[in-house]
């Protein structure tokens, strides 16, 4: 039976007002560096892939997590912006960069995102949030009024361990006390919510707007595509729990493109 569903946070359930990478070029051109916004998003996806993850853990206080949080992303917007710009005064800038994400006002939720959250309360479904994230998801999340539906937020640097690790997983399936068998994990990156869900024996769905039927490969992380028609997603409400049909369900991914989609896929998974 499901009992909990857990939500990637950036790119899931909020989304930054403008394109992160316009954001960037922006602050940047004010503290006396133009670059492309291009530019910086496809250096900072290559730098984010590559650093080791925001996780630090239990054992340290509340203040020097947050110390070790922001030296964290300076590290990364540094080496996001070598080779494209210099600047007269860098910490300036990064001080500014983030503060600006550090304020919800430059956030928005996603559309669905509160319908969903409110049918699943509604039926009696836990909520949890896990997130590759610092502390200021808390004032985002509580700005834009996800929180009230919410019981958990489990973010990497606290727990110590960041998406794909399944530990991450674990200690947030530990907090509702629940197994892996009866919880389902919705995000938007599968080599980080997909592949950390499914290692963590999680059921998952993979958010991915420009979803398409793929080709079977072999990971078992790979998705299958909702077969929901887009009409139907609009027009019918998420009802939960749905009684998966005979003979053509019980995946254990399933990529869909819209949060709604993702209220419909549920009756495609079966719970033990």
């Amino acid at each position: 039976m499901l009992r909990v569903v857990f939500f990637d946070a950036a790119g899931t359930l909020i989304h930054t007002r403008e394109p992160a990478g316009l954001s960037y070029a922006k602050i940047a051109e004010r503290f006396g560096a133009r670059v492309d916004e291009r530019q910086v998003i496809d250096s900072f996806r290559r730098t984010f892939a590559a650093a080791p993850g925001l996780a630090f853990g239990p054992g340290h206080d509340a203040a020097r997590l947050r110390e070790l949080e922001h030296e964290w992303w300076r590290r990364l917007v540094w080496a996001t912006f070598e080779g494209l710009a210099d600047f007269p005064d860098f910490d300036a800038y990064f001080d500014a960069l983030f503060a600006f994400f550090a304020d919800p006002a430059n956030w928005v939720s996603d559309p669905e995102a509160s319908l969903l959250l409110a049918a699943l309360r509604h039926s009696g479904i836990e909520i949890g949030v896990i997130s590759n994230f610092d502390y200021r998801i808390y004032a985002i999340l509580d700005h834009l009024r996800l929180t009230r539906y919410l019981e958990t937020i489990t973010i990497s640097s606290e727990a110590g361990y960041a998406k794909p690790a399944p530990e991450i997983f674990q200690i947030a399936l530990e907090r509702h006390g629940l197994s892996a068998a009866e919880a389902l994990h919705v995000g938007d990156v599968e080599a980080l919510d997909v592949v950390g869900a499914r290692a963590a024996g999680i059921a998952a769905i993979l958010i991915e707007p420009d979803a398409v039927a793929l080709e079977a490969v072999e990971s078992e992380a790979v998705c299958q595509d909702s077969t929901a028609p887009a009409a139907a997603v609009e027009q019918r409400p998420p009802q939960f729990p749905q009684r998966p049909e005979p003979g053509s369900y019980g995946e254990r991914c399933i990529r869909v493109r819209t949060l709604s989609e993702a209220a419909i896929a549920l009756g495609r998974f079966q719970f033990s």
